[in-house]
């Protein structure tokens, strides 16, 4: 049976735990030290609890974790890889390519190597979607041993970084349009005209409205974790480059919100009741038929 590692059980990290197990392989994660809620996900999606030292002996590491610790992650298994075992480590975090290839040069002489990045929302056990896996670098085997168990993939060429840069470019744009997005509807809501841009967005732009009203109360629990990812999409771009500025606003813009949603929500109160004016007024003229 093929085991496969996933050092974190976060909501992507047990989604694709829950695929593998659900398709025959055993899969390993560490829940030592971590919260409630992230080892009750864990055995949920059939994740099994394992120490360091265990995860290394896996064949396949997925790594799947906050983009600010892919480098120290890697670097931990790598030095419990026990002697004479050589798993396939595939990075699929929300790095820039910089950083993959420093987290190839880790893992180079111990481990095979693979740069991934997953777009997509988390997947179930019993759904038939789930994220694509693009893959780049020398990703047959890893490929091979994920579609087996469940995992829809895409190797790509260009080499370790390839893939990263795809995952760069369309975070970017997907996560910047609801960055974007949120900005612009909090400072409407301060200068007090919430209502007619609503009106108007209604009118000219009811696609964008749409999309905001789907996407941005989800988004409300993950900015902290797209805070990095912003900031590695910065990287991507280069500072010497004047768009990277935008996304190193979006990383403190996305810190900020985080730090809202953990304290007294005012922001996150003002996003809704911005989003909210729709169903107001559907349940006005409701009442006046």
């Amino acid at each position: 049976m093929t085991v496969i590692a996933l050092p974190a059980a976060g909501a992507m990290g047990a989604g694709l735990g829950c695929v593998l197990a659900a398709h025959g392989a055993t899969v390993l994660t560490m829940t030592e030290g971590r919260s409630e809620a992230t080892r009750h996900r864990a055995e949920q999606a059939g994740m099994r609890p394992a120490s360091l030292n265990e995860l290394a002996r896996a064949d396949l590491i997925l790594s799947v974790v906050p983009p600010a610790i892919a480098v120290t992650t890697a670097g931990q298994i790598i030095a419990a890889l026990p002697g004479g075992h050589r798993p396939i480590y595939a990075d699929l975090n929300a790095i820039s390519p910089d950083r993959s290839r420093e987290i190839a040069d880790i893992v180079a002489g111990h481990a095979d190597f693979v740069d991934g990045g997953i777009i997509g929302a988390p997947p179930r056990a019993d759904s038939t979607g789930g994220p694509l896996i693009y893959l780049s670098g020398n990703a047959t085997d890893a490929a091979s041993l994920m579609v087996k168990h469940g995992l829809k993939t895409k190797v790509i060429d260009g080499g370790i970084g390839a893939a990263s840069a795809v995952k760069m470019c369309y975070g970017a744009m997907t996560k910047g349009i609801t960055g974007l997005t949120s900005a612009m509807l909090l400072a409407a809501e301060r200068a007090g005209i919430g209502e007619v841009l609503h009106a108007e967005l209604s009118r000219s732009q009811s696609q964008l409205l749409t999309r905001s009203e789907q996407t941005l109360p989800d988004m409300y629990g993950k900015a902290y974790r797209w805070v990095d990812e912003m900031d590695q999409i910065a990287a991507f771009l280069t500072p010497e480059r004047p768009e990277s500025q935008i996304w190193q606003g979006l990383a403190r813009f996305y810190q900020m919100l985080a730090d809202d949603e953990a304290s007294d929500k005012s922001q996150v109160s003002d996003l809704d009741h911005f989003l909210k004016r729709r169903e107001k007024t559907l349940g006005n003229s409701s009442r006046s038929t």
